[in-house]
């Protein structure tokens, strides 16, 4: 049986919708912190399991009968390498046979300006020295996420202005990474492996301009902006401090080019090529 923790957010529902698509629901538990959100799932077959990451007594009865768990990085920033660590624990406890984790792809954890991400390589380490064999997923930003970055509708009157110079990113739709994920879960050993999910081409946010002028007819232009004006603005709109450190380490790394690595492994596992900027903008922008 594969457990799919988190299994009632955004990545988790696509992982699973996928699973569900391919195996019988009772191959497939779900790992809830709010059982009333999976009602859905619960009336597919899916066995529900209520709990979360910081309850180590519902980990470990979560575990029961399991084979293997897909641990989907948790939301919360501060106690998340702790979270972590005690599903990890909890697993090889309960002798689960693989643990998956979804991670983040970034080439070079030393210079990494988001600091916030070394804690997916901490979860890395610990799931290597755990012993338990393991596939790490490390996804490549969501394509899903452009719009936020961009403005949303606004783009098309105010433009692109943001400090990341020509940094390219092969963004990938996450409803398609889900489904990528949920064939290895049930396609592959648990080899010790480590996926990069990418799209099969890379863009910046020269690209996502053009693109999105060409989908519209409006004109839409990128302009780079500089980090101190580009944080200067965000404070003006209130963007509380927290939130806005994370934002610019975010696009710093696209700058820098952390984000910009071309990876075949989510094309093999789909067994098509993920799509394009032009497919996933038209469909995330209804153009």
């Amino acid at each position: 049986m594969i457990l799919v923790t988190g299994a009632t957010g955004q990545l988790g529902t696509a992982v699973v919708k996928n699973l569900l698509e391919k195996a019988s629901a009772n191959r497939i538990a779900a790992f809830v912190r709010d059982e009333s959100k999976a009602s859905a799932l619960k009336e597919k077959g899916v066995d529900i399991r209520v709990g979360s990451y910081d309850d180590t007594a519902s980990l470990h009865k979560a575990m029961h009968g399991i084979e293997k768990v897909l641990l989907i990085a948790g939301t919360d920033e501060d106690n998340r390498l702790q979270q972590h660590q005690n599903v990890v624990d909890a697993a090889k406890k309960a002798g689960v046979q693989c643990i998956a984790y979804t991670s983040r792809t970034l080439k070079d954890r030393r210079t990494l300006a988001n600091q916030l991400m070394e804690g997916h390589f901490q979860t890395e380490d610990h799931i290597k020295a755990s012993g338990l064999n393991y596939a790490i997923f490390r996804n490549v930003l969501y394509m899903d996420t452009i719009p936020q970055f961009v403005g949303g509708e606004k783009v098309f009157e105010t433009g692109i202005h943001l400090p990341t110079g020509h940094g390219r990113v092969p963004f990938a739709l996450r409803s398609e990474m889900g489904e990528a994920i949920a064939h290895a879960l049930l396609e592959s050993g648990c080899d010790n492996r480590i996926y990069k999910l990418t799209g099969s081409e890379s863009y910046s946010f020269d690209d996502v301009a053009a693109t999105l002028s060409d989908l519209s007819g409006k004109e839409v232009d990128y302009t780079p902006a500089e980090k101190s004006a580009f944080e200067a603005q965000m404070k003006e709109r209130g963007v509380p401090e927290t939130m806005l450190g994370r934002v610019v380490g975010f696009l710093t790394d696209i700058k820098n080019g952390q984000e910009e690595e071309v990876s075949p492994d989510m094309e093999n596992l789909l067994g098509r090529k993920p799509a394009s900027l032009k497919e996933g903008l038209k469909v995330l922008f209804n153009l």
